[in-house]
């Protein structure tokens, strides 16, 4: 993706009866293997919607959060704009994203990258009932006007959308240049975030972290990186490397603070 391609304008919104406005001009409900949101379809997303929610939130009831490492870096830029761009590998979804959305008593409006295809509206019910912000696209096959829906999300409506740099098929904990280009275009800061679980099952293709009952938790959060604009290339790369370093230390730093007692 090159920086030209995205133009950082309003994106346009299509309206849809009976749902909320969805900020992407390319979703449509027939894809391109030929689905259909059918009434049936979203009748059994939106039983299976609760059902979902409700095994995610026994999991996270089962771990006990002891420490937050770092959360004075959000209220450190929230001071500066009201939004900001989190970043952690796509494996620390769980505990990392539960954090934000705890964080909306602060302003907070964390935003979630969701699939325009039909399944994934699904997802989009999910997170709509959590209270997040859905924004509907694919980092994989539409880039630019993705990044130009996070710009108009980030910028213009005080969300803070997520980005998993390694998602959404990996290769794991390689930092793709989407947040980078996003930063820089916004002048918003990136934040990144990792957490430690004591112990959990490992799962997919990246070792998705699925915390066992009773697991301890650690959250830590990462200062605030800015991205100068005029940011050439070679520097982009090496701000991508940077933000891989920052990442794994930042587990590191739950891990080893795991191991304190509370």
């Amino acid at each position: 993706m090159r920086p030209t391609e995205a133009r950082p304008t309003i994106a346009a919104v299509q309206n849809r009866r009976d749902e909320p406005e969805l900020r992407n001009t390319i979703y449509e409900q027939k894809t391109a293997s030929g689905r259909r949101l059918t009434k049936t379809r979203r009748w059994a997303y939106s039983v299976a919607a609760p059902v979902a929610l409700s095994a995610a939130r026994l999991v996270l009831g089962s771990c006990r959060v002891v420490r937050i490492v770092g959360a004075e870096h959000i209220a450190e830029s929230l001071q500066r704009a009201p939004s900001f761009i989190p970043v952690y590998w796509h494996q620390h979804q769980l505990f990392c994203a539960s954090y934000l959305m705890e964080l909306r008593a602060q302003g907070v409006k964390p935003g979630f990258l969701v699939s325009p295809s039909v399944d994934g509206e699904f997802g989009a019910m999910v997170i709509r009932r959590m209270g997040g912000e859905v924004i509907r696209g694919s980092s994989s096959h539409t880039g630019a006007r993705t990044l130009r829906d996070f710009y108009q999300a980030l910028v213009h409506e005080g969300i803070s959308p997520v980005i998993t740099p390694d998602g959404p098929k990996g290769p794991p904990w390689v930092f793709k240049g989407g947040a980078l280009m996003l930063a820089q275009l916004s002048q918003r800061p990136i934040i990144p975030m990792s957490y430690f679980a004591s112990r959990a099952w490992h799962v997919g293709w990246d070792g998705f972290v699925i915390p066992q009952p009773l697991a301890r938790i650690v959250i830590a959060v990462g200062e605030p990186v800015y991205i100068p604009k005029g940011t050439d290339a070679a520097a982009m790369e090496r701000w991508q490397g940077d933000m891989e370093q920052r990442l794994k230390a930042l587990f590191q730093t739950a891990k080893s603070s795991a191991d304190l007692r509370t």
